[in-house]
C-alpha cells in the first residue's frame, strides 16, 4: 500500500467525428487524467470542436444564472446515456435563452423589492438612532446663521473628555441614548472662529456624525415609523406574490431544465478535454495518464464504443516527465480521513512512498500512548458515532483514536482517572516515568530511522543516487545517526562512547563536509564557514529530533497527572460535590488535553516524519467523469 499505484501515458487518435464519443467513453470509465502539453507532432497543433464549446459555454451559463432563481439539481440521473450533437446543444441553448429571458423578468423584480426593503432598513436604522431627541429635526439638517449643530457617536468612555473639550469651544453637549458601548450625542453651540478647533476635538475623541434622512426631517418620526412598517408588510406581500409566481413557473419548465442539465453533462466531457484535443484535419489526437491496470479494460471499452477505426498506445512515464504524472489517492473508506490530514502538507509525487498507510499507524500509536484511557476512549469514539452524519468521513478517525485511547487505556490500568478500578495490563506511566521516557526515546529513533529509509528509496526510484548518499537524511546520514545512537547506548551502559562508534560519526561527518564542499560554488571563506554551519546542523538536528520524541513520554505522565489531580480535588467534596468534580474534570481533560495531544502527534508526523522523506510537490489524480448521476459500466446507446 505504502508504493504508488503505476501509471501509464496513453495517447488516442481518432477520427474528429469521433471526438464526442471517445470523450463520453473517456469520461464513463473514470480512468483517464488529461495531458495538456502540446503534440510532439507539429502537424496535430490545430483546436476542433471550437463552435461545440462556444454553444456549450453559453448554454451553461445560461443554466447557472436560472439555477440561482429556481432549484436545477447539479447532478440529476441522467439515464440513458448518449453522443450529443452539435446541433442538440444548439436547440439546448436556444431554448435556455428563452428560458433566462423569462427568468430574468422575477431577478429584476426581486433585485427591487431587495432594494426598496434596504432603504426602508435603512430609515428604521435612522429613527431608532433618533428615536430618543425630543426636537425638530428638521432643524439639525442645516447649519442656522448663529448656530452649528452635531447629531453623532462616540465611543462611551470619551464622553465626559468630550463634554469638557467642547465647553472650552463653548458649546454644549447633550447625550441622548446610549447603546452599548456607544453613546448618541448632540453637540450644540453659537458659529465662529473655534469651528475648526472644534472639529478636530471631535475627530480626535472617535465621533461619527449621523445623517438625517430629509424624509425623517419633514414627517414626525412616530408616523414615519407607522408607514414604514405599512409599506414593508405591502413588499413582504408582493414578495409572497412575486414567489408563488416563480414557483408556478418553475414547475412548468423543470422537466425542461432538468433535461437541459442531462445534456450539458453529457457535452461536458468534451468540453473538458479541449486543452487536450489537438487535430490536423480530419485526424484528432488526446493524451493522458490512465492506471495501468485500468489501460485494458480502456482499450476494450473503446473498441466496443467507437465506431470509426481508432489507434491507443501506452507507455511508462519517462524520468523527465514524472512530475507531470498524476497521484492515485488512497482509496480505503478507512484511510480516507488521514489522507486528507497529508493532503493538508501535500500530495506524494509519482514514485514517492504514500505515507498515508504509515501515517496513520503511527499517529494512532501515539495519540494512543500519550491519551490512554479507557473511559475516555470510549467517550471519543462514542462521540465519533454518534455525529457520524456531521462528521463526514471524519468519523472514522475519530473511531479508531478513541479505539486506541481505550486500548492504551487498559495497558495503564486507567478509566476516567481511576487505576485502581481496572488491573493494568502493563505499567502506569506515573508510577514508571523513567521507563516510558526510555519507551519514547525508543520509538524517536525507529521513527527517525524509518522516514530516512524512505527517504533513500524516494531518491532511488527516480535514480538520484548522490542524494540517496549524500543528501539530507541519505544513507550516510543514516550511517552517523545510527552510530550516534550507538555511542549513546555504550555511554549510558559503560560510560564510553566506544571507538568505532566514533570512527564512524567522523568519517560520516567528514563525507558529508566534502561532498557539501564540492557542491558549492563560493568563495573558500564562504565554503569553510557554511560547510562548518551544516555539519554542526546535522548533529544539532539529530540529536533535537531525538530528543523530541520525549514529549510522547511527557504526555503520557501529564495526563496520569491532570487525572490525579482532577481525583484528588474531587475527594475534597462531598458525596455531589465529588461526582460534579469528576465529570467536569474529565471534561476539561478530554477538550483541553485532548486538543494538544492531536497538536503534538501531528507536529512530530509533519516535522520528524514527512520533512524528511516526503516533497508534498505532487498533483493528485483527477480523472475525466461524468456527473454523480450517469452510469460508469452500462454501455452507452451507439449513434446512428
Amino acid at each position: 500500500m505504502l508504493r504508488p499505484l503505476p501509471m501509464k501515458h496513453v495517447r488516442l487518435l481518432v477520427l474528429a467525428d469521433d471526438l464526442p464519443q471517445a470523450s463520453l467513453t473517456l469520461a464513463q470509465t473514470e480512468s483517464f487524467h488529461p495531458d495538456n502539453r502540446p503534440p510532439e507532432a507539429e502537424a496535430l497543433r490545430e483546436a476542433p470542436g471550437r463552435d461545440y464549446r462556444e454553444r456549450y459555454r453559453q448554454a451553461a451559463a445560461r443554466l447557472e444564472k436560472i439555477a440561482k432563481l429556481v432549484r436545477v439539481p447539479e447532478a440529476p440521473d441522467i439515464g440513458q446515456v448518449h453522443v450529443v450533437h452539435p446541433d442538440e446543444l444548439a436547440a439546448v441553448g436556444i431554448m435556455l435563452r428563452e428560458r433566462w429571458n423569462q427568468a430574468s423578468r422575477f431577478e429584476e423584480s426581486f433585485r427591487q423589492l431587495d432594494e426598496e426593503e434596504r432603504l426602508i432598513r435603512d430609515q428604521e436604522a435612522a429613527l431608532e438612532n433618533f428615536a430618543n431627541l425630543q426636537i425638530d429635526l428638521g432643524l439639525l439638517r442645516t447649519k442656522t446663521r448663529f448656530l452649528d449643530f452635531y447629531v453623532g457617536t462616540l465611543p462611551r468612555e470619551n464622553v465626559a473628555r468630550l463634554q469638557g473639550a467642547v465647553q472650552l469651544a463653548d458649546h454644549l453637549l447633550y447625550k441622548y441614548l446610549e447603546r452599548g458601548d456607544t453613546a448618541h450625542v448632540i453637540i450644540v453651540g453659537p458659529r465662529g472662529e473655534r469651528e475648526a478647533q472644534l472639529s478636530s476635538v471631535l475627530t480626535s475623541a472617535g465621533f461619527q456624525a449621523l445623517p438625517i434622512p430629509k424624509d425623517l426631517a419633514d414627517k414626525d418620526p412616530a408616523r414615519k415609523r407607522d408607514e414604514l412598517a405599512t409599506r414593508q408588510a405591502e413588499l413582504a406581500g408582493q414578495r409572497e406574490a412575486l414567489g408563488d409566481e416563480l414557483r408556478l413557473w418553475e414547475q412548468e419548465h423543470r422537466g425542461g431544465l432538468l433535461d437541459a442539465r442531462r445534456t450539458l453533462l453529457l457535452a461536458e466531457p468534451f468540453v473538458t478535454l479541449d486543452p487536450t484535443i489537438h487535430s490536423a484535419g480530419r485526424l484528432a489526437t488526446l493524451a493522458g495518464w490512465v492506471p495501468a491496470r485500468a489501460v485494458p479494460e480502456l482499450a476494450e471499452r473503446l473498441e466496443r464504443e467507437l465506431l470509426l477505426p481508432f489507434d491507443l498506445t501506452a507507455r511508462d512515464p519517462r524520468a523527465e516527465e514524472r512530475h507531470l504524472v498524476p497521484t492515485v489517492p488512497v482509496k480505503s473508506k478507512w484511510l480516507a480521513p488521514f489522507a486528507m490530514l497529508v493532503k493538508q502538507y501535500g500530495i506524494p509525487k509519482y514514485g514517492e512512498v504514500d505515507p498515508t498507510p504509515l501515517f496513520a499507524f503511527t499517529f494512532m500509536l501515539m495519540f494512543g500512548s500519550m491519551f490512554g484511557d479507557v473511559g475516555q476512549g470510549a467517550v471519543i469514539a462514542g462521540l465519533a458515532w454518534y455525529f457520524r452524519d456531521k462528521l463526514g468521513r471524519f468519523w472514522r478517525f475519530g473511531l479508531m483514536a478513541g479505539l486506541s485511547s481505550v486500548l492504551f487505556g487498559f495497558l495503564y490500568g486507567s478509566i476516567f482517572g481511576y487505576e485502581e478500578i481496572l488491573p493494568a495490563l502493563w505499567n502506569s506511566p506515573i508510577h514508571h516515568p523513567i521507563l516510558m521516557l526510555q519507551i519514547a526515546l525508543g520509538y524517536g529513533v525507529a521513527f527517525i530511522v524509518v522516514a530516512c529509509l524512505l527517504a533513500i528509496y524516494n531518491r532511488l526510484v527516480v535514480r538520484n543516487l548522490s542524494g540517496a548518499l549524500f543528501g539530507h537524511h541519505g544513507m550516510v546520514n543514516l550511517v552517523f545517526y545510527l552510530a550516534l545512537v550507538w555511542g549513546g547506548l555504550n555511554l549510558a551502559g559503560s560510560g564510553g562512547f566506544g571507538i568505532l562508534p566514533t570512527l564512524l560519526v567522523i568519517a560520516s561527518l567528514a563525507a558529508l563536509a566534502v561532498y557539501a564542499w564540492r557542491n558549492l560554488d563560493a568563495p573558500v571563506g564562504e565554503k569553510i564557514l557554511v560547510v562548518f554551519i551544516e555539519t554542526l546542523e546535522t548533529v544539532i538536528g539529530y540529536v533535537s529530533n531525538t530528543l523530541s520524541f520525549l514529549r510522547v513520554a511527557a504526555f503520557s505522565l501529564n495526563h496520569a497527572a491532570l487525572s490525579i489531580a482532577v481525583l484528588t480535588l474531587a475527594e475534597m467534596m462531598g458525596a455531589a460535590g465529588h461526582v460534579i468534580t469528576v465529570i467536569l474534570g474529565n471534561v476539561f481533560v478530554l477538550v483541553l488535553e485532548g486538543g494538544i495531544v492531536m497538536i503534538q502527534v501531528m507536529r512530530l508526523q509533519y516535522y520528524e516524519g514527512f520533512s524528511r522523506y516526503f516533497s508534498g510537490e505532487g498533483h493528485e489524480f483527477s480523472p475525466l467523469r461524468l456527473g454523480d448521476g450517469a452510469p460508469k459500466t452500462s454501455a452507452p446507446a451507439r449513434r446512428s
